[in-house]
């Protein structure tokens, strides 16, 4: 039984897919026990390692692949939900290896995303985080944002009323590039709602997100994948339908 009175069997269930890379500096090992510190969602994680270095002690139980190459990252996203039965979790959470979560991050992250009821969504960036595209960024004094555009790193979750149509991650576009222009389409056709929460940001600011893979390879893959799927373009994507403070 946990603090709250809840034992495991009457909490929910919900997966972290995580990768991290072994010969890199990265902080998996705080964000698997900020994952672990959960008081309302009975979490399970399977992380994959990519590089020659052994997981280290604190990871060594939660490394279910390991990879000495490189692989692209959503084909090892697909490989480590092979593994599981997805209906067995509320709630799949991706995350990546280098970014710092705030104290209490999976609770109060995923009590406004079902609150809201977000089947994609992700957490804003800190202000002082690497930011690719500026609408992730944190807006001071909002709770959360109904949005068309939930980014695929490096931090998303997606519920269980989503995985049929967004599971397994289309392997056209290897790296998971244009996925978050496509998501959209699919989320609207199916009903379902995309969110960002703002209250909860996390800091992504300890390596450049280009930094060890070819960027101008993923961007011919994506834009090649684009052009065969419906997506929404980048002017009627960043676009916050409505607002929750």
């Amino acid at each position: 039984m946990n603090s709250s009175g809840k034992t495991t069997r009457q909490m929910l269930q919900i997966l972290i897919a995580g990768i991290y890379l072994a010969d890199k500096e990265n902080v998996a090992v705080d964000i698997s026990r900020e994952f672990a510190g959960s008081k309302d969602w009975a979490v399970r994680q399977q992380w994959a390692s990519l590089g020659k270095n052994l997981p280290e002690p604190a990871m060594a139980s939660l490394t279910v692949q390991r990879f000495e190459r490189p692989v692209p990252k959503f084909l090892l996203l697909n490989q480590l939900l092979k593994t599981v039965n997805l209906y067995d979790f509320e709630y799949i959470i991706i995350s990546d290896d280098d970014i710092v979560l705030p104290p209490g991050f999976l609770d109060s992250y995923l009590a406004r995303v079902s609150h809201y009821n977000f089947a994609i969504a992700q957490p804003a960036r800190t202000h002082d985080s690497y930011i690719d595209h500026p609408f992730v960024e944190q807006l001071d004094g909002l709770d959360a944002r109904l949005t068309r555009f939930v980014e695929i790193g490096p931090l998303f979750s997606l519920h269980r009323s989503a995985f049929d149509y967004i599971l397994p991650f289309d392997e056209a576009s290897p790296m998971g590039w244009g996925n978050d222009f496509v998501w959209p389409v699919l989320a609207e056709k199916h009903g379902l709602k995309m969110g960002i929460v703002d209250a909860v940001p996390v800091a992504h600011s300890l390596r450049k997100p280009v930094a060890y893979y070819d960027h101008a390879s993923a961007a011919r893959t994506m834009n090649d994948y684009l052009s065969r799927r419906p997506h929404l373009p980048k002017k009627d994507a960043f676009f916050i339908l409505e607002s929750y403070a």
